[in-house]
């Protein structure tokens, strides 16, 4: 092993080494959610501020202050860690923030707001609206750059079991919520709550994240044949009604294990999500998707230094 690798390795379990501290010391958080957020060089986080030269509050024993406060020296005003962040305003323990952070990056399928309430005893309401502003906090506002080269794309519909039996059990024509996935081969990924399943959704959804220079495969569903005719790399079509799932390079086995992912999570951790919020917990999972190749601890510190320059009040989460 090199020496660069070395230093990597060590830089990214010195994360894992810190976070179980976090979670259960306060001071200890405060420290680390700084670390992760402004490095060895402190900023004031105040809109149109920015200044370096700031100092720790510190009590009359020359300690820190209880309320973790710095002081900017440029607009002469008082701010901790949490300004700035989806934390400001939060009441909640910075500890409970790190607990609930590590548990959404480290866990596959995710975890829930009942298990959050359970373990650092919040109430519910508050361990939900926690987690919606960390998924918040994981989401891309604007994606910089479009999906490229071998396109995947299917649908799929994320909802509960029907209220009466043999009626609109699974797929098109219920009630459930259409979901759009497209993954670029080993590359990122697009998850998209959308409206119905025609081709004028699905080319204004595609068209905006795909680049036209790609290739993209889609199952023999009917509405995909106008969708393809732009993309100059062609439009590949497996043929699952015929049982055939690989045809050549084109299939959309990686799509369908993605959406089988997601399942597993809202089912099984979840278990009920509704389609008011679920374009949260995709986001969710476009997070983790992207950062798979990295460690917890590296995925940690993506989520905090996401959180950063983001807010979500609570009469916002539906349409923000």
């Amino acid at each position: 092993m090199g020496k660069k690798q070395r230093k990597s390795g060590e830089a990214k379990s010195q994360i894992l080494r810190e976070i179980p501290k976090a979670c259960i010391d306060e001071k200890a958080a405060v420290e680390f959610i700084e670390k992760q957020r402004w490095g060895n060089m402190p900023a004031c986080p105040r809109p149109g501020c920015g200044d370096t030269d700031v100092a720790m509050v510190k009590d009359s024993d020359g300690g820190r202050n209880k309320r973790f406060l710095w002081r900017c020296h440029g607009c002469k005003r008082q701010f901790t860690v949490r300004i700035g962040t989806i934390m400001e305003d939060s009441r909640i323990p910075l500890r409970v923030w790190c607990f609930a952070f590590w548990s959404a990056c480290s866990s596959k399928k995710g975890v829930s707001a009942l298990q959050i309430s359970r373990e650092c005893h919040l109430t519910y309401k508050s361990a939900l609206f926690l987690m919606h502003r960390i998924r918040y906090a994981m989401a891309e506002p604007n994606y910089s750059e479009k999906l490229g080269g071998e396109v995947e794309i299917d649908e799929t519909y994320v909802g509960g079991k029907p209220r009466y039996k043999g009626k609109n059990k699974r797929g098109r024509g219920t009630k459930k919520a259409p979901v759009l996935g497209m993954v670029e081969r080993n590359g990122n990924i697009r998850l998209r709550v959308i409206p119905n399943v025609t081709s004028k959704t699905l080319k204004e959804n595609i068209w905006q994240d795909v680049k036209l220079s790609s290739r993209i495969i889609t199952d023999e569903f009917p509405v995909y044949k106008g969708v393809g005719k732009v993309f100059t790399g062609g439009h590949g079509v497996v043929h699952h009604g015929h049982k055939v799932y690989v045809r050549g390079t084109d299939t959309t086995n990686t799509v369908e294990s993605l959406f089988a992912l997601l399942k597993r999570g809202i089912y099984g951790t979840f278990h009920a999500v509704s389609k008011k919020h679920l374009h949260r917990y995709l986001s969710e999972f476009e997070f983790r998707w992207m950062t798979r190749k990295v460690d917890d601890g590296e995925r940690i510190k993506a989520a905090i230094k996401n959180a950063d320059g983001k807010r979500l009040r609570y009469y916002q989460p539906v349409c923000h």
